[in-house]
């Protein structure tokens, strides 16, 4: 099971939170790339028009005769072979839309929370209070976060407008519903922010130890360093007094 950190509603750090059983970690880069190659093509107008020959106005009286000029025989100057003629195999308005399995689409998304909890990107807040829209409380909320370098999405438990208007200023933010959120969306963002509410899952309880074990640790610790210490220290002595006898000895021969 995946861990995610965990803050308080003022950026406060309270440890991780387990997330739900669908954060089994599982990437499939596969129907990622499908998720964002359709998104991308959804955006696109497909409004790129050229006119054909027929479209073309002009061209209907043909240029000259037929014979005797030495020159290649024309029926029309609209021709895409002349100037100001038409454009022949151009650009037509066309859909570029790509209709994916509603179960590709959730296997996409999934995939794409997945590679963010992978990554550590991924944080719980246990929800945002703001009476009103403030941006400024919401720079310094990802400060405290450390993410206010980074591109955010912030997904909310439910419609949230107050948390919408303190984020639209800013460039490298987006918010929006955890429910509404698409692969595309979130591999966009470097880091997510995510209500507790609209999760789910629970945080994670670790056992403490006590504070009396923990000194009694610290102590022995320290009495195991001193207790090292000296002993390097009569090592070095000796082999000090061994290396001045060893001269002495070499001298009186």
């Amino acid at each position: 099971m995946l861990e995610a950190h965990h803050y308080s509603a003022s950026a406060e750090r309270k440890g991780m939170y387990a997330l739900p059983q669908e954060f089994d970690g599982t990437v499939n880069q596969a129907v990622l790339y499908q998720a964002v190659r359709a998104f991308r093509n959804n955006q696109r107008q497909g409004n790129a028009s050229t006119k054909t020959r027929a479209e073309v106005s002009g061209g209907t009286r043909k240029p000259w005769r037929q014979k005797g000029t030495g020159r290649a025989r024309q029926g029309t100057t609209r021709s895409p072979i002349w100037a100001g003629g038409g454009i022949a195999f151009g650009p037509r308005p066309r859909s570029y839309r790509i209709e994916l399995p509603r179960k590709v689409r959730q296997s996409a998304r999934q995939s794409a929370l997945n590679a963010r909890a992978n990554e550590g990107a991924l944080y719980v807040i246990e929800a945002f209070e703001f009476g009103q829209p403030k941006t400024r409380e919401m720079i310094q909320l990802l400060e405290k976060l450390e993410l206010s370098s980074k591109k955010v999405l912030i997904l909310t438990n439910g419609v949230r407008p107050e948390v919408f208007l303190s984020c639209r200023n800013i460039p490298t933010v987006d918010v929006m519903r955890y429910t509404d959120a698409s692969a595309y969306s979130i591999l966009w963002a470097d880091a997510l922010v995510i209500e507790e509410g609209a999760i789910g899952g629970e945080v994670v309880k670790r056992a403490k130890t006590s504070g009396s074990r923990t000194k009694r640790a610290e102590k022995a610790a320290a009495v195991k360093k001193s207790a090292k210490k000296v002993a390097k220290k009569k090592a070095s002595k000796a082999t000090v007094k061994k290396a001045s006898g060893k001269k002495k000895g070499g001298d009186d021969a």
